[in-house]
C-alpha cells in the first residue's frame, strides 16, 4: 500500500476504531516503520513523538490493540485502523481517549452473530446452539415458532421484563436459523432499510 508520510513530515495520522463497536478509540501517529510493524505484528504500533520511538500500544499496559483492517482514506494520507482492543486505550483507564464508554448495546447482536456462525463451525458438544444446528431447519424454525408465540403471550397478557426475556429468546433463535441459511441479521437490517426509503 502506498502511503503519503511526506504531508507530515514522515507522520501519518492513524484513527483507532473498535471493529465492533464502531467507537472511535484515539488517534496515533505512525512512521513508515511503525505502520509496517503494525502490518507484521498485526498489534497497533504508533510513533510516539514525545518518546521519540516506536510504541506498541499495550506494551505496559498489555491493552494491546489487535489489528482487524487498514483502510487509508481517499489521499492516502490518514489511516482507519479497526481493532479489537484487549482493555481500556487511554492511560487514564478511560475505555477511550475521548472519556467515551467503549459500548453499543445494538451492535451486540453482531458479535452474537458472530458467535453463533463459530458454534456452526466448530460444533462444540454441549452447546445448546450445537443441538440447534444438529437437529436441523425444522427444528430450528420450530423454535422461531415458539418464542413468537411466548413472546406474543407476554405483550399482551405478561409483563415488560418477561416480554424483552421472551423476544430475546426469539432473536436469538432468529439468528440461529438465519445462520443455518447462510443469511445474517445484517441481512434484515439492510432490508428494512430499503423498505424505508
Amino acid at each position: 500500500m502506498e502511503l503519503n508520510f511526506e504531508k507530515m513530515g514522515g507522520l501519518i495520522p492513524a484513527i483507532i476504531q473498535d471493529t465492533n463497536t464502531n467507537k472511535v478509540l484515539m488517534l496515533g501517529f505512525m512512521s513508515p516503520e511503525a505502520y509496517e510493524k503494525t502490518v507484521e505484528t498485526g498489534k497497533v504500533t504508533f510513533f510516539s513523538r514525545s518518546k521519540n520511538r516506536l510504541w506498541t500500544k499495550g506494551e505496559t499496559s498489555g491493552n494491546f490493540l489487535q489489528v482487524v483492517s487498514i483502510t487509508p482514506d481517499c489521499d492516502k494520507d490518514t489511516l482507519l485502523v479497526k481493532v479489537i482492543p484487549a482493555g481500556p486505550v487511554c492511560h487514564t483507564g478511560s475505555d477511550t481517549c475521548f472519556g467515551e464508554r467503549n459500548h453499543e448495546d445494538i451492535m451486540f447482536l453482531k458479535y452474537l452473530q458472530n458467535f453463533i456462525e463459530r458454534r456452526r463451525q466448530e460444533m462444540p458438544e454441549g452447546s445448546y446452539t450445537t443441538s440447534l444446528f444438529q437437529k436441523g431447519i425444522n427444528r430450528m424454525a420450530q423454535k422461531v415458532g415458539e418464542e413468537a408465540v411466548e413472546t406474543v403471550i407476554e405483550a399482551t397478557n405478561g409483563t415488560d421484563d418477561r416480554l424483552v426475556y421472551e423476544a430475546s429468546d426469539l432473536i436469538y433463535h432468529l439468528i440461529v436459523l438465519l445462520t443455518s441459511k447462510g443469511l445474517r441479521i445484517e441481512d434484515l437490517a439492510r432490508e428494512l432499510e430499503r423498505r424505508h426509503k
